[in-house]
């Protein structure tokens, strides 16, 4: 198995560009990292990198080397498949990313159940309001908030999600209840907004007479962690646009209060990424499966997941890419 470390190794060096980022990712010390690439280019008697103190880059054999390391790694991959197929037992670490509140409030507390099933699969989840990239960060899936950008990845759609404009009441009391989007830029609310490197301009999606409308709020507060952007708007500092599950028990508590609820925002759908090299691996497919049912059973729960959302397994194959 040491060659085909040093391998997967390689990949995920050429992948993200540093040692040390590979061996974060692999959960292995920089030195053994080092020590892979450096046995992997003795054996092929080619330099794979040009190293400096600085930078890291891929040598011409190096670039001709990686698609063929792919290209071993995904047979590697499919082989274990269909042998867990055969055996039934499902094993291996399973990298999952998703938003920070859906993460926090749906994800993380139906995972004991799902590993307490299969004992022998570890999850290691990764919680960001930020975008992800499946393949240079070695996720199996990605779940995600909103309309997906472009790529070559499937998509799997779980549930549409209701969302919120809202407020502390203190605020509303301060500056007054706007009626609808207009409002908010009329009357110049303080807008909270989840922004994050990278991210283009921010815009609120929202339900009009006219139909769906993009109204470019601002404000002084941005953060790329949502849960911040509660806090903030529990503090009176200004109107907050939310998954209504991230925040119901707040409303219910009376210590946010919906705003704008003549223009409501347009739900968002809750939806989960993946290759199709990555759903012929059991555990992946297994956990994708569970989390669907059980997330769009959370999201509506007076209704049962529908036949839509409990396709066959085989995804929709569409370009797309998650905005989060």
């Amino acid at each position: 198995m040491s060659y085909l470390d040093n391998i997967r190794t390689f990949v995920r060096v050429y992948e993200l560009g540093s040692m040390s980022a590979a061996g974060r990712d692999l959960r292995v010390s920089p030195a053994v990292t080092s020590a892979r690439i450096s046995q992997l280019e003795e054996y092929l008697g080619v330099r794979l990198f040009q190293r400096t103190t600085r930078n890291l880059t891929a040598t011409e054999q190096g670039r001709a080397f990686y698609d063929g390391a792919v290209a071993v790694l995904d047979a590697v991959d499919v082989a274990e498949a269909k042998v867990m197929h055969l055996t039934d037992t499902p094993r291996g670490t399973l990298f999952v990313a998703a938003p920070l509140g859906l993460g926090r409030r749906l994800l993380a507390p139906q995972t004991p159940e799902f590993l307490a099933t299969y004992p022998e699969i570890n999850l290691r989840l990764r919680l960001s309001d930020r975008a992800v990239d499946l393949t240079s960060e070695g996720l199996d899936l990605a779940f995600f908030l909103g309309q997906p950008e472009d790529s070559n990845l499937r998509i799997r759609k779980i549930a549409d999600c209701q969302r919120v404009l809202c407020a502390a009441p203190d605020y509303v009391a301060r500056r007054g209840m706007p009626e609808d989007g207009t409002a908010l830029l009329r009357e110049d609310h303080d807008c909270l907004n989840l922004r994050y490197p990278g991210a283009s301009e921010f815009q609120w999606l929202l339900q009009t007479s006219e139909g769906p409308r993009r109204f470019a709020v601002s404000g002084r507060y941005e953060c790329d962690d949502g849960d911040v952007l509660t806090d903030w708007a529990l503090a009176g500092e200004g109107v907050v646009l939310k998954p209504l599950f991230e925040v119901a028990e707040h409303l219910a508590a009376g210590r946010l209060v919906p705003v704008a609820e003549a223009t409501p925002p347009v739900p968002v759908q809750l939806a989960c990424l993946y290759t199709h090299r990555r759903h012929q691996d059991p555990k992946t497919r297994l956990f994708m499966e569970y989390m669907t049912a059980r997330l769009a059973s959370a999201l509506r729960p007076d209704e049962a997941p529908s036949d839509r959302n409990m396709d066959d397994g085989s995804g929709t194959d569409q370009t797309k890419t998650p905005t989060v």
